[in-house]
């Protein structure tokens, strides 16, 4: 009940972007984290909330209640998506993922803010209230084949990402944007192909609008990871590829998408290399 009331205290000149950053990670229902991200995003751009950063950011998001987080090796498989069960059972993941990045993007803005200037947080505000539209797409796709968000378990390896980065802005942007989301690049071209197979042309349709939308949000996160790094006098590649192997533990995995990393600023020297040699 304290939070419901939290996600919907109206947006005034004296709230900062980090006190309405902290509002949308203590929205625990879909629809009020999704409502708080984007009055965040309009308050933002008609100047209502001051630049500064008094108010600190939660541990963890709220969680959704009836949404069961399980660990990535105890999640049930869920196939190709070939039979309507299987298409929700990855559109689920996929609504998932886009919940998570929603705090992801707004924790960015209120824990790391500071340490950028006003630019950042347009961008990312924007990253933020995309991730919330992608998040309500893909639940509507999901009612009409009957299952909604919270009908089957996840897993939380996206907030684990941002416990592992909670005190380097770097580590931050090195490994979510740049690894987490860089991987949805390599593999969303061929789940839309998989889709458009099984006749479902409506979900591949709302994948294909993420895929566009991921390109910029990887660009972003790139073009501001490289940012902080020269203005700290350190060589974006190889620090990048320093923080990958002393604060990520997972492993890259090929094949890579060559073309759309670029398009993001994403180039092979950052990346080549890295991927485990078994997967190769």
């Amino acid at each position: 009940m304290l939070l419901a009331k939290t996600a919907q205290t109206p947006m005034t000149k004296s709230l900062s972007i980090a006190a309405a950053a902290r509002t949308v990670l203590l929205a625990a229902d879909p629809r009020a984290k999704v409502k708080a991200a984007r009055r965040a995003a309009r308050a933002w751009r008609q100047g209502r909330l001051t630049h500064s950063f008094e108010v600190p950011m939660p541990p963890a998001p709220a969680r959704f209640d009836r949404l069961q987080l399980l660990p990535a090796t105890r999640m049930p498989r869920r196939g190709r998506g070939g039979s309507e069960r299987g298409r929700a059972a990855l559109l689920h993941a996929l609504a998932h993922i886009e919940f998570a990045a929603i705090d992801l993007a707004f924790d960015l803005i209120g824990r790391f803010g500071a340490c950028f200037p006003r630019e950042f947080i347009d961008d990312w505000i924007e990253v933020g209230a995309e991730e919330a539209m992608h998040f309500v797409l893909l639940d509507r796709r999901l009612r009409t084949l009957g299952c909604r968000y919270g009908d089957l378990p996840a897993h939380d390896g996206l907030w684990e990402a941002a416990e592992w980065t909670m005190d380097d802005a770097l580590a931050r942007l090195a490994i979510v944007p740049m690894v987490l989301e860089a991987r949805g690049l390599d593999v969303t071209p061929q789940t839309i192909e998989r889709l458009q197979a099984a006749g479902d042309r409506r979900s591949a349709t709302i994948l294909q609008r993420i895929y566009r939308d991921e390109i910029r949000h990887v660009a972003v996160g790139t073009r501001w990871y490289r940012f902080q790094a020269e203005i700290a006098g350190l060589d974006p590649v190889s620090h990048w590829r320093w923080l990958i192997k002393n604060n990520y533990p997972g492993s890259l995995k090929p094949p890579f998408n060559d073309s759309a990393r670029e398009r993001a600023g994403l180039s092979r020297d950052f990346y080549t290399g890295l991927a485990r040699q078994e997967d190769v």
